[in-house]
């Protein structure tokens, strides 16, 4: 791909997902963070983009945005970013057409074969466009009769009978005001007829209300607090507000800029703050435990979810930690990757009488939960020393080691586990063949220093990678293929995160599998788990999820397309 193959492309993108990030960029383009950002620099001096925190918008969409205005428009994007992610392949959804619900649109662009009903003429569009760039295009039907007062829905007589005859899993809906007598209101009767109807078909009623809409009323009354399951809300809902929704039993998510707080309803139960430091929202790995959490957490009525962002760094993750203890949570779930900063971290929740439960990362003093590091790695480390001696008769020229030096020792046996059972396979590798490089815990770091060691050894064509984890052996992957060097390596991983599944199931692709971890899972046993310590149970001091390396020939049974 070509430089301005490449810019097109992330015109593309942006117009197609304005929230979208740099990280998520780079590993749609196979290119590095760095990349990314020069080429949104160059697009911004030619008036095509405008930077922006963690991105950039397309000029055109600033400029069409402005008439009418978004009121509170940070406030809604991260109540739409929160709400996309209630949202699964294949669900049959309503969108409403208020702006809430427009800024939605571009966050279920990661979403395929969704069955979309909607009064929205903006938001039929909207989605329309999107469909057409999705491998599982979306099915978009619209209802209603006549063109709404400002042009944008449809209410009236029309096809919206259809309403009584399908079953919708989610209606998100909003409208101009929310107070506790009236519930949502809109501004017309007839559109509150319509949202009735949806009312009636969905099994879900998720209200998308930003805090500007607290204590003001429309005309037309929507759904009662009875009628709505969720309720997403920004941080400046009021404290009054919040105790008053939770007093009339409505289930609340608060978004805030750093943190989001869930509040649901319990049927007498003792009630239990939980709070999650997820070690990062760029890494789909962390977002995979945070879903898995946050559903586990949606069958139970006696817990209260405060999640946080680590953002890989141990200074963000003793600022999250006071935050924590400030919230009053029962129980902290840490999962943060700098070892230095865990006694500290400790410290401060030991204080507090807060008992903590550690992710993956060990911590002195808390409850360990999470990778038996060295089998998982041994089981790759195997993988990878029978695939050299098929294929390279058991010889190599160099072995790469990507490893992660802030997440200390326990971690580290993961490499070790490899190396060790690579070299139970195909002997001892002399020290001048092994590479150690840093992986950041990122795959552009590790994509960025693989470069550097392949071009390092040109004329190496046998060169076995080891990984700390799936990010560094994607960044190795990619390495190696914008060197045009890809039949030179072969590539382990570990954690079988979605970043990688599509490559294993490549079949000429040199990741050839990676040990899973599978967390998606790690959020039911997490809470088993503060439960019983809040309890007062005795819990193992740690305790390890199951591990199976994937390859491409036993994907399915764990990850079925």
């Amino acid at each position: 791909m070509t430089t301005f193959e490449r810019r097109q492309a992330l015109m593309r993108y942006l117009k197609e997902q304005p929230g979208i990030k740099v990280t998520e960029l780079a590993e749609l383009l196979n290119v590095s963070e760095g990349t990314i950002r020069n080429d949104l620099t160059a697009l911004q001096d030619s008036n095509q983009v405008r930077r922006v925190r963690g991105g950039a918008v397309l000029i055109e969409q600033t400029q069409q945005a402005t008439p009418p205005p978004v009121e509170n428009a940070t406030g809604k994007q991260r109540i739409a970013r929160r709400a996309a992610e209630m949202v699964n392949d294949g669900d049959a959804i309503w969108l409403d057409a208020g702006t809430t619900v427009r800024v939605l649109v571009p966050f279920l662009a990661q979403r395929q074969r969704l069955t979309i009903v909607t009064n929205g003429l903006r938001v039929a569009l909207q989605l329309a466009e999107q469909s057409t760039h999705l491998q599982g295009a979306h099915t978009v039907i619209l209802v209603g009769g006549r063109i709404g007062t400002d042009g944008l829905y449809t209410i009236g007589t029309g096809n919206e009978q259809l309403l009584d005859m399908v079953n919708i899993r989610t209606a998100f809906i909003s409208g101009v005001g929310f107070t506790l007598e009236a519930g949502l209101t809109v501004m017309e009767y007839e559109d509150a007829q319509l949202k009735s109807r949806v009312l009636n078909s969905a099994e879900n009623v998720v209200a998308l209300v930003d805090a500007s809409k607290f204590g003001k009323r429309g005309f037309a009354p929507v759904a009662t607090l009875e009628q709505i399951s969720h309720l997403i809300t920004d941080e400046d809902l009021s404290a009054e507000m919040l105790m008053q929704l939770r007093h009339n039993r409505v289930n609340v998510t608060i978004c805030g800029e750093n943190t989001i707080r869930s509040h649901t309803v319990t049927n007498g139960s003792e009630k239990y703050t939980i709070g999650f430091a997820n070690q990062s929202e760029s890494l789909s790995f962390a977002q995979d435990v945070r879903h898995g959490l946050e559903k586990a957490a949606a069958t139970r009525r006696d817990i209260d979810l405060v999640i946080a962002d680590n953002k890989l760094s141990g200074e963000e993750a003793l600022r999250v930690a006071d935050h924590l203890i400030n919230r009053k949570v029962d129980i902290a779930i840490e999962y943060q990757i700098d070892y230095r900063s865990g006694n500290q971290i400790i410290d401060k929740f030991q204080r507090a009488n807060i008992p903590v439960i550690a992710v993956d990362i060990p911590m002195v003093g808390a409850t360990f939960f999470g990778v038996d590091n060295y089998r998982a790695g041994y089981m790759a480390g195997e993988a990878l020393g029978q695939w050299v001696m098929t294929h390279w008769q058991g010889e190599i020229d160099a072995l790469i080691i990507l490893e992660e030096q802030r997440a200390g020792d326990s971690p580290k046996a993961r490499i070790h586990g490899q190396q060790d059972a690579f070299e139970a396979i195909v002997g001892k590798v002399s020290a001048e063949k092994i590479i150690t490089l840093d992986s950041g815990n990122t795959r552009a770091i590790s994509q960025a220093n693989m470069i550097s060691a392949l071009q390092s050894i040109p004329d190496a064509q046998r060169v076995s990678v080891i990984s700390f984890n799936d990010e560094a052996a994607a960044g190795a992957l990619h390495g190696a293929r914008s060197l045009d060097r890809e039949t030179d390596v072969v590539i382990v991983g570990q954690g079988c995160d979605r970043l990688i599944r599509s490559e294993i199931r490549r079949p000429d692709s040199r990741l050839i599998g990676s040990t899973a971890y599978m967390p998606e899972r790690y959020g039911a046993k997490l809470l088993e788990i503060a439960t019983a310590i809040l309890q007062g149970k005795s819990v193992p001091p740690a305790l390890y999820v199951d591990h199976v390396f994937v390859t491409r020939d036993n994907i399915d049974q764990y990850y079925p397309v």
